[in-house]
């Protein structure tokens, strides 16, 4: 059995599914989230303790140095070799977290391509010529008209990861898989916790205060002033970007406070408009009890199962 639970950032997700772990009996826990995987970023992306975990594996966690690139492609592969292990001990998969490309690309085992850090490193430096990137949307145009159709001119990053791969892998962006809008027959039980911006607001809001005061400032500092510093992607991470801008540009700590509460918001309603297109997640209310509710889930789908 293999299980997921999605939902917005702050609605106490990983909580829930240790709790359900220990309930339940031979669940190993999954981590879905895409800043988790660095070391040292515990605070900001409430890694659970040892402690909290009480025992319970928890995979995907802690892979790379904050300094390193890693690629969901990386992540993916990492993932399978997780669920092999998993299933090879006879315990149950529970993958938890909000990162939906993630989930996405583990459940349906998306084509990924590779990375070509040479033609990407090329490309950025052509779009920022004047008049750079439309440009390279003209080229993607002609490249690939089936993935150019599917990204807006402006889109930089868009345009130019789809032209790194046509270029470097010599393959039209186009054809890798069916695409982030498809949703196949799943094995995965999935099970997701409702956007609601009067709870999750405020829980956002007092869970970065929390942060502050567990210490997040301190380990934004500490992991910017390390030698390798923190990754272009690592920089981005909720908080930690308006965090290094107090430190580096001396933005006003209440002001990098602000926007890192606001982005956070934005994120959690980016997370919804992802999620909720997904019509094999069963979905409950903020205020269920998730363990509750997902024990009832898989009991009705076992019965059914055996025709009971």
């Amino acid at each position: 059995m293999r299980l997921a639970l999605v939902g917005p950032t702050a609605s106490g997700k990983t909580r829930a599914a240790i709790s359900l772990a220990e309930r339940i009996g031979q669940v190993e826990l999954m981590s879905m989230d895409s800043m988790a995987v660095y070391r040292g970023m515990d605070i900001g992306t409430a890694k659970p303790s040892p402690e909290e975990l009480a025992g319970t594996p928890m995979h995907l966690l802690d892979l790379v140095d904050p300094w390193e690139e890693f690629t969901l492609r990386e992540f993916q592969g990492a993932a399978f070799e997780a669920l092999e292990d998993i299933a090879g001990r006879g315990s149950h998969a529970f993958m938890v977290g909000g990162t939906g490309l993630y989930l996405h690309a583990v459940v349906d085992r998306l084509d990924l391509p590779e990375r070509f850090p040479v033609v990407a490193a090329l490309l950025q430096e052509q779009a920022d010529l004047p008049g750079g990137l439309p440009r390279l949307y003209d080229r993607l145009v002609e490249a690939d008209p089936i993935a150019a159709s599917r990204i807006q001119p402006g889109n930089r990053r868009r345009i130019i990861r789809a032209l790194e791969v046509t270029l470097g892998s010599g393959r039209p962006f186009s054809s890798y898989g069916p695409g982030v809008a498809t949703f196949p027959p799943t094995d995965v039980v999935m099970v997701g916790i409702r956007f609601d911006p009067s709870v999750h607001d405020p829980l956002i809001e007092e869970r970065f205060g929390q942060m502050m005061k567990s210490g997040l400032l301190e380990e934004v500092r500490r992991l910017a002033g390390t030698e390798g510093g923190m990754s272009r992607t690592a920089r981005q991470a909720l908080g930690y970007r308006e965090l290094l801008a107090h430190i580096e540009d001396g933005v006003p700590l209440a002001e990098a406070s602000s926007r890192a509460v606001d982005r956070t918001r934005a994120f959690a309603r980016r997370q919804w408009a992802w999620f909720r297109r997904d019509p094999r997640i069963t979905w409950m209310d903020p205020a269920s009890d998730v363990p509750g509710f997902i024990s009832e889930l898989l009991a009705d789908r076992i019965g059914a199962a055996s025709g009971c």
